[in-house]
């Protein structure tokens, strides 16, 4: 594992004239936040340099975060890229990410792809977004509330609205720094919390099509078809992924969404028993408690559903003894 401090990565920084950030595909509020965090930051102390935020234009919803740049295979020439919230090359979005002079990761996943040159990563902390402060805060960067913005959704989407095990009290002094830019929490909240009424029917047939083992584990299947009869795409329709968590007696859940392909998107959530090492063997990973993978079909679903049922039993027996 080739770690570096923030002391070092600062360095190599001020050596490039043009940065370029990646975060991951299919991105959620701390992949587009930390990106877009980072960026801001950089151009405003470094307004010289080119900094540019690369990805496959997929924000869907999460537009209001940030938006992407234009950018060019020959912007990659002598380039630094940066990549945050992203654990394994396959998740990179924009695959020109290893076109540049140095590739440096940033990230809070565990660090089971060390694919960078250099590398800071903190499966400790709940958000790469909070790493990206921290970063800012001991390199003396000076953190608008432009730079906060960004931040703060990240913060707030990927600790559950700070509902999540990582969550810890220095969580809650970088979310009070960055309150203090000025920055509307309000509209941060509502932005993240908001479903469309297509979305909230969707949400509606997850749980119509839950499924619940004895053990606590469940899952449910969409299909194309019913996000084409509401009109919902692929990446909107990730907003069912947290639905199932609000009923009692669910424990761990999959919600597999197929692909126009006939392939599916598994999504793993757990309330305790650790999936991640589940998600890694179907081309996939992430936190012990939320994790994303692939199926290839019908027969791959059954089997991830089946493993995560055995773990489900395994934890509930040795903690109820």
């Amino acid at each position: 594992m080739n770690m570096s401090t923030f002391d070092e990565i600062y360095k190599k920084i001020e050596e490039y004239p043009t940065i370029i950030l990646h975060r991951h595909t299919n991105p959620d509020p701390d992949a587009i936040g930390s990106q877009a965090g980072l960026a801001r930051a950089l151009k405003a102390k470094f307004p010289n340099k080119k900094i540019l935020c690369a990805g496959e234009n997929d924000e869907g919803d999460l537009a209001w975060i940030n938006t992407m740049d234009d950018v060019k295979e020959s912007d990659y020439q002598g380039a630094l890229v940066i990549t945050t919230d992203t654990a394994n090359t396959p998740r990179i979005s924009n695959k020109n990410y290893d076109k540049g002079d140095l590739l440096i990761k940033i990230d809070h996943h565990p660090n089971v792809d060390d694919y960078a040159d250099m590398s800071y990563v903190d499966p400790d902390a709940p958000a790469a977004s909070q790493i990206v402060v921290d970063f800012l805060n001991a390199e003396g960067f000076e953190i608008t509330k432009e730079v906060a913005y960004p931040l703060y959704a990240g913060i707030v989407g990927d600790t559950g609205r700070f509902m999540y095990p990582e969550t810890s009290a220095h969580t809650f002094e970088v979310a009070k720094q960055l309150a203090e830019t000025g920055i509307d929490l309000t509209e941060i909240a509502r932005n993240i919390s908001d479903v469309t009424f297509a979305q909230a029917k969707l949400q509606a047939l997850v749980l119509d099509y839950m499924k619940i083992d004895p053990s606590g584990a469940a899952y449910a299947i969409l299909t194309q078809k019913d996000m084409k009869d509401l009109g919902i795409s692929q990446d909107q329709a990730d907003v069912t992924v947290s639905t199932p968590g609000r009923i009692k007696d669910i424990k761990a859940w999959n919600v597999f969404v197929e692909k126009p392909d006939g392939t599916f998107r598994v999504h793993y959530r757990s309330k305790a028993p650790v999936i991640n090492q589940l998600a890694a063997k179907h081309n996939g990973g992430g936190h012990a408690l939320a994790s994303g993978a692939n199926a290839a079909d019908m027969d791959e679903v059954k089997q991830i559903f089946d493993e995560v049922v055995e773990v489900t039993k395994k934890y509930y027996e040795n903690h109820e003894k």
